[in-house]
């Protein structure tokens, strides 16, 4: 596994662009016709100054000038042809990958907690498309005919070869130099832009709490230090990039220059006719041009590098999940086993030594102290966290062991902070599936929102934003508590879902529980009121990550009732 690795970095991403390599070969094959081609306007040149001009043969002009504007026709055509190759390779590409980097950036954001910047991956897919159709992969494609160039020019005159050898590797050298002085410094750019870009996000997502509290001008103070290191490196790496273009350019041109120089003096010396003095100059122009063109785009280059780094590694981090069979659809049999979890980034775990059991259709009420590990807890259960010892297991199977695509369905969560997504009230609800207006309705019913969505401006079809636009934070609660309702699933976990409520509200979500219970699914709540707890059937008490309590609803409440008296009793 080790030296598969390090004799091919990346290999799934490397299979990826492996599964497009007919589209290469063609993309090789017209380049070399195109190469071959662009002889014909350096050749009709010289014979229109060798042939026709002594000559005076106006026919030879004519059958070559047919000849040459046919021939760069087809050269035209095949470049047309080639930069649709690589624009079909690219889309190939993506479309081979896209779903794999959205998976992959999907898990690395649930294992961080949201810390990445999941939009990076997919960004740096696209531009990495584009980079594909961009005039620095053509020098790429162009680049490798340097010496039948170079070999021409031997025919025409030794000198001309050797000057073309120099000049190329002087070029080539140019081109190193840039990629070394630009290199560390794009890389560098790149990572602290990433981070700006997600300080903005989140800016962004609390926009309210920064006006409100008149926050604007620090956070945009701490962004701006990062943002301008990026404008330092990013200058600075643009400047030496500048120089060196220029150098490559300017050299270029000079080079060309001499060369007709030499040209002349060889013509004058009758070792080359007149026409080839010009067509040596012209070759070795169109011999360096894929090189200047290499320096001239070695950011992009860099770029695009980086961007397939962070895609290889993000792919390495993040592997493919194997393939499980089938297991048939849950009951909702739950049993914990001592579990400890530890929250990704924290080094210590949060929740230990967890144990208990709940039959379908049973409820359990998580209670303690704020930090004492509920919400940690609820993500471990629903197997979005990894256990760092013992298991979860739903009707006897580890809750890994399920293919979330198809568990899914069957689970129902409503976290801490309610987040909506863009679109319809229905969509919402309905978890973005196919619409099925009798389950749509029944859960809003079940959640007790049914009435409040009809009196909004369009029912059901009512756009709203993310953030839940009108409405309220305790209708958001609720519309959120409907679309872990729907479909009627077997395990349905909610993370303090009173905290908008008011009375009437918290009424109707405890006889929501009823019904779900009545149903056969199994219930977690999280809360830290009572009225909630009045519905439950068991009751676990967690303190700094410990389970302190365990039972039925009337046991743990007599046992937490006298030590809050005794706590209320106690001096101090």
């Amino acid at each position: 596994m080790n030296q598969t690795k390090s004799n091919s970095p990346y290999p799934e991403l490397r299979e990826g662009f492996k599964a497009v390599r007919q589209y290469f070969i063609l993309a090789g094959i017209y380049s070399a016709a195109i190469n071959i081609l662009m002889l014909v306007p350096i050749m009709y040149m010289m014979l229109v100054y060798d042939r026709v001009v002594t000559s005076g043969s106006q026919s030879t002009l004519a059958m070559l000038t047919l000849i040459m504007v046919f021939l760069m026709s087809a050269s035209g055509g095949f470049e047309w042809v080639r930069s649709m190759i690589l624009v079909s390779a690219g889309n190939k590409i993506e479309q081979n990958l896209r779903d794999r980097i959205f998976d992959a950036s999907f898990k690395q954001a649930l294992y961080t907690g949201g810390a990445a910047n999941g939009s990076q991956p997919s960004n740096d897919l696209s531009q990495l498309r584009q980079f594909m159709t961009g005039n620095g992969l053509f020098a790429f494609f162009d680049a490798p005919w340097f010496p039948i160039y170079v070999l021409v020019m031997f025919l025409f005159h030794p000198l001309f070869g050797i000057t073309a050898i120099v000049a190329g590797i002087v070029m080539v050298g140019l081109a190193w130099t840039t990629e070394k002085v630009t290199t560390s410094k794009l890389k560098d750019a790149n990572t602290e832009a990433n981070w700006v870009l997600g300080q903005i996000n989140g800016s962004m997502r609390n926009v309210e709490v920064i006006s409100a509290m008149g926050m604007i001008d620090n956070i945009r103070r701490r962004q701006q230090v990062r943002a301008d290191k990026v404008l330092q490196l990013q200058t600075s790496a643009s400047r030496l990039a500048g120089i060196l273009s220029t150098l490559s350019k300017s050299f270029r041109v000079i080079t060309q220059s001499l060369i007709l120089g030499l040209g002349a003096l060889l013509a004058l010396r009758q070792e080359i006719s007149p026409g080839m003095m010009i067509a040596g100059s012209l070759l070795l122009g169109r011999a360096l041009a894929p090189i200047d063109m290499l320096v001239g785009t070695w950011k992009g280059f860099s770029l695009a590098r980086a961007q397939y780094d962070r895609l290889g590694q993000l792919l390495e981090r993040v592997p493919s999940e194997a393939e499980t069979m089938s297991l048939p659809a849950p009951h909702g049999n739950l049993y914990v086993e001592q579990i400890f979890v530890t929250p990704p980034g924290a080094k210590a775990p949060v929740v230990k030594g967890v144990s208990f059991e709940l039959k379908a259709g049973e409820s359990l009420g998580i209670i303690g102290p704020s930090a004492s590990g509920k919400s940690t807890l609820a993500r471990a259960l629903l197997g979005l966290w990894p256990t760092g010892g013992g298991k979860v297991r739903l009707d006897g199977a580890d809750i890994f062991a399920w293919d979330r695509l198809k568990l899914g369905p069957h689970i129902g969560y409503l976290p801490q902070d309610i987040e909506l997504f863009d679109g319809a009230i229905a969509d919402n609800i309905c978890r973005f599936g196919d619409r099925d207006a009798e389950k749509i309705v029944a859960a809003a019913q079940m959640a007790g929102v049914h009435e409040l969505v009809l009196r909004l401006p369009q029912g059901y079809d009512t756009p709203i934003g993310g953030s839940g636009g009108i409405l309220s934070g305790g209708q958001r609660q609720r519309i959120g508590l409907a679309r872990a309702l729907y479909g009627q699933p077997r395990l349905l976990i909610l993370d303090e879902p009173n905290s908008n409520l008011d009375d009437q509200g918290e009424r109707e979500l405890v006889a929501a529980l009823q019904r779900a219970k009545a149903q056969g699914c199994t219930v977690i709540v999280i809360t830290h009121r009572t009225m909630v707890l009045m519905g439950v059937d068991k009751i676990l008490v967690l303190k700094e990550g410990l389970p302190v309590n365990f039972g039925t609803r009337d046991q743990v409440l007599a046992a937490l009732v006298p030590q809050a008296e005794a706590r209320k009793a106690a001096p101090g």
